[in-house]
């Protein structure tokens, strides 16, 4: 696979493994981690945005353990698989390393209710990076066509150091 990403550093963490239809795998090789939770994820490269900046999509499939009472998706959920989309995503664009960058700030804005036992999927796109950082925005989406909007992000990654 070439999709501009150091791979021993990656599949030192990571699973990485190709799927279908252009899907990668995206879970951590250790499973005492937050991101278990959550997983299996996925992540692959979409379409660029009209004037060429990248894109990518995160998946995961929400189940009732990642429920709250009213048998929606949790919000945390949604907030922990957007957080971690923000890196899957870095990563399929090729502007971060399996390393320890951090995520500067996160806002949200809950439009609908995920829902149970159907893919959740983030989609990420590039807004602009620097030497340091990386400011990044997206929808995470639901249903045929992405016909349902759970809620709007916008995020910055300040890059690990060298």
């Amino acid at each position: 696979m070439n999709d501009g990403i150091e791979e021993p550093k990656r599949r030192d963490n990571f699973s990485a493994e190709e799927l279908a239809d252009g899907w990668v795998s995206w879970n951590l090789k250790d499973p005492s981690r937050f991101n278990a939770f959550i997983e299996p994820l996925s992540v692959r490269a979409e379409v660029p945005t009209g004037d060429g900046r990248p894109r990518a999509r995160v998946r995961m499939l929400p189940t009732r353990k990642h429920s709250n009472l009213g048998d929606n998706v949790h919000g945390a959920v949604s907030l922990a698989l957007v957080d971690i989309a923000l890196f899957a995503a870095s990563h399929q664009f090729g502007s971060l390393n399996a390393g320890h960058s951090v995520t500067l700030d996160l806002s949200t804005q809950f439009v609908g209710a995920g829902r149970l036992d159907e893919p959740l999927d983030a989609v990420v796109e590039l807004v602009r990076e620097t030497g340091r950082l990386i400011f990044l925005r997206g929808l995470v989406v639901q249903g045929a066509g992405d016909s349902h909007i759970v809620l709007t992000f916008a995020g910055t990654i300040r890059k690990a150091s060298k």
